[in-house]
């Protein structure tokens, strides 16, 4: 495996372009021991972006992050999320606090809003301008944002500080490269692509287990590796057993044969026009 992964530039510097997701962690106290395991080989691989949120298990996927990056926070880049209705100017400054304790941290390097809710957008943008101006965040996103809420957001005072948008993103769903993915990169925001294997129901596509076999790979990294070949976009994929953690992180050193790419561009086609933003 390569030392390095690739990088996303970002205004606020950069950050990996493959991670490691949480969602699900931190439900179950059973869990909790494999799931810092999971975190922690997933650091030693390289893959230091880790993407989490307050929702995720009440804090607890916040908490098993927290255990797994004590010691080494220099070398993690961390990235959480506020529930809509934390996202008031009061209510997201006293979330990320929480949300910093659970982590064992004195700063996030980005804090997203997890998607949009009854407060207006100004208020939420003015929270994180407050927490990234006293050091607690050191950029801030949005998630699940369409391109009509992109253009909102960039017509307010300092949206234009938005640094990435994370969306869901796979072979099997590509409706952001219609209008999402465009406006992010023209605007150099980076795009986070959560659920990448489609919530594991692309592992199960006989077609890609064909090219997988044909090239020696798994279904898995082949979907991971066609996204990290997206301009500007990143992963987070979850893994929580050692074998699933190697499996990613090989995807980072896979290079699609073109003819591979020609053929997954036919079985999982891009939008021919604009489709409703996918969410979980």
């Amino acid at each position: 495996m390569a030392a390095t992964l690739p990088t996303i530039s970002l205004a606020s510097g950069s950050m990996p372009a493959l991670g490691l997701g949480t969602w699900m962690m931190g439900e179950h106290r059973r869990d909790r021991k494999k799931e810092v395991a999971a975190i922690a080989l997933g650091l030693d691989l390289g893959m230091t972006l880790i993407d989490t949120a307050e929702m995720y298990g009440e804090g607890g996927a916040e908490e098993v992050v927290g255990e797994a990056i004590a010691g080494r926070r220099d070398q993690v880049f961390v990235v959480s999320k506020v529930y809509p209705h934390h996202a008031s100017r009061r209510g997201a400054v006293a979330a990320c606090k929480r949300s910093l304790k659970r982590l064992g941290t004195d700063y996030l390097d980005l804090y997203l809003l997890h998607w949009r809710g009854d407060i207006p957008l100004a208020e939420t943008v003015d929270a994180f301008e407050s927490l990234r101006r006293d050091g607690s965040i050191r950029g801030w996103g949005v998630s699940n944002f369409d391109r009509a809420d992109m253009e909102e957001l960039f017509a307010l005072r300092h949206g234009t500080r938005c640094a990435t948008n994370q969306v869901m993103y796979h072979l099997g769903c590509r409706g952001v490269e219609w209008d999402v993915l465009p406006f992010c990169r023209k605007h150099r925001v980076a795009v986070m692509a959560y659920s990448p294997v489609g919530r594991g129901r692309l592992l199960r596509d006989r077609r890609l287990h064909a090219l997988a076999e044909e090239i020696g790979s798994s279904p898995a990294q082949i979907a991971l590796a066609w996204l990290l070949q997206q301009r500007g976009v990143s992963a987070i994929p979850k893994a929580a057993s050692d074998a699933h953690v190697r499996d990613n992180r090989a995807a980072a050193d896979l290079r699609l044969p073109a003819l591979v790419v020609e053929q997954l561009e036919r079985a999982f086609p891009a939008p021919s026009g604009p489709t409703s933003l996918a969410m979980l």
